[in-house]
């Protein structure tokens, strides 16, 4: 998170999108939003209609594509693994400038026709990357007049950073839409241009040689088209209820580490993260945190940073990273998706599940968050009776003041509009309820049955 009141990496990165609506700037009234008035019972249901969740998970899933050396394998979590590699290739890591040659196979997804044609995708994948091993996803979509996006690179992975240093890549676009860090965009939303489908292409890595494979538990994307908005509809409060979920503090690393985005300061991503792997039970090895200097307090949150951390971004804050880092630990599973409203939240943390939201915020916008930021991740842990938002923020000066209580109203606005203006009048981008969730394969009945509302399962 950035402390000042300016743009983040992804603010600027996103600059040129917001740009193509700049000039209709002008608040918009609650009301005309989205067509439904202020005191609506379903704010959310209108948004939630302009997201679409698709994942490949299951062995008949991974069955359906095409295999171009891979397999499928059985089991309470199947997977994707190399089977007989369909070719070697050289990579020059640009972080290191090292070459060296690798074994790869593919897997292609069949076409997914999108329920809401879409301005953004994005993708996420779980995974487990051993010594050795690496991954990298790519998407094309289609757009309406028929013609098909590049192969756009959505992030090459590996859960360590010693065979490769996990990375976005730059300057991927076709005129018409563009890869900003994490996120394939529409150039002119405002033009009218949408994908309305697009296919997923996974590429496994080992070296040449030996039997190693990564193992892909679920790919997928999140495709959506938000309204663009300044104000949102106001919810309805429903359930009150406070999740226990560990409290860390970014600021009491700051300066640690600072080739990792500059230490502690910027650190509410995976500060986040790690709070939610370790309601789920995650912990790490005293093996795992052995490189972290022991005179730091929580050094599994140092851990979490840099193992979040993209080279190209040159930041802790790449969304499919976090996800797919909780998905490291035994059991978890973690997508990134959007949200149509604190209803949708709420629904969630009933059934026992926290969420990472992103935001971006001037400080008066946000009542006694002491600070105004371009953009910043927190954990959803609860809702009080009178429907406040109970947040653990990362942005705390220690570990007993994470636990925040913030107004309703203020907070569901920052978080769901797509518009805003910073500090300095000018207009910036909205995140339009972006958001982790993470949450175990032997998740309870009750939590299925609210994943599978939202399309997440």
């Amino acid at each position: 998170m950035s402390r000042a009141e300016q743009p983040s990496r992804r603010t600027l990165l996103a600059a040129a999108v917001v740009a193509t609506v700049a000039s209709s700037a002008g608040p918009a009234s609650a009301g005309t939003a989205t067509g439904r008035s202020a005191g609506s019972a379903d704010p959310g249901a209108a948004a939630a209609r302009r997201v679409d969740n698709r994942a490949w998970t299951s062995y008949g899933d991974w069955h359906a594509g095409r295999a171009e050396g891979t397999r499928a394998v059985a089991g309470v979590r199947p997977g994707l693994v190399i089977a007989k590699a369909a070719g070697t290739t050289d990579y020059t890591d640009p972080h290191t400038d090292r070459t060296a040659a690798w074994e790869y196979a593919t897997w292609t997804s069949p076409v997914h026709r999108l329920t809401v044609p879409a301005t953004e995708a994005i993708v996420s994948w779980n995974a487990r990357t051993p010594g050795g091993t690496w991954i990298q996803t790519e998407l094309q979509g289609t757009y309406t007049d028929g013609t098909d996006t590049p192969w756009y690179v959505m992030g090459r992975w590996a859960a360590d950073d010693q065979d490769i240093r996990r990375t976005s890549v730059d300057d991927q676009s076709d005129g018409r839409s563009t890869v900003w860090t994490d996120t394939l965009a529409v150039d002119d939303a405002a033009s009218g241009l949408r994908l309305v489908s697009y296919r997923l292409r996974l590429t496994l890595y080992r070296r040449p040689g030996t039997k190693l494979t990564p193992t892909v538990w679920r790919l997928g994307a999140m495709g959506s088209d938000i309204p663009d908005r300044f104000t949102v509809p106001a919810s309805t409060p429903r359930t009150a209820r406070e999740l226990i979920v560990p409290r860390y503090s970014q600021e009491i690393h700051k300066g640690q580490y600072p080739e990792y985005d500059n230490g502690g300061e910027a650190w509410c991503s995976p500060t986040s993260s790690q709070m939610i792997v370790e309601y789920w039970g995650g912990r790490l090895t005293e093996e795992q945190l052995a490189w972290v200097d022991p005179s730091y307090a929580d050094p599994q949150v140092c851990h979490a940073a840099r193992h979040t951390y993209d080279h190209q971004y040159a930041g802790c804050g790449n969304w499919p990273f976090n996800a797919a880092y909780a998905a490291t630990f035994e059991g978890l599973q973690g997508v990134v998706t959007r949200l149509g409203s604190l209803t949708d939240l709420e629904t969630l943390i009933a059934a026992g599940i926290p969420v990472i939201t992103s935001q971006s915020f001037r400080e008066e916008e946000l009542t006694g968050a002491g600070y105004g930021t371009a953009g910043h991740l927190m954990t959803v842990i609860g809702f009080t009776p009178d429907g406040d938002v109970v947040a653990n923020d990362p942005a705390s000066p220690d570990n007993a003041s994470v636990r925040r209580v913030y107004r309703r109203r203020e907070w569901e606005n920052i978080w769901l509009r797509t518009k805003r203006y910073d500090a300095n009048g000018q207009v910036r981008g909205g995140t339009g309820g972006v958001c982790y969730i993470f949450w175990p394969v032997g998740s309870t009945p009750r939590q299925q049955r609210v994943l599978r509302s939202l399309g997440l399962t």
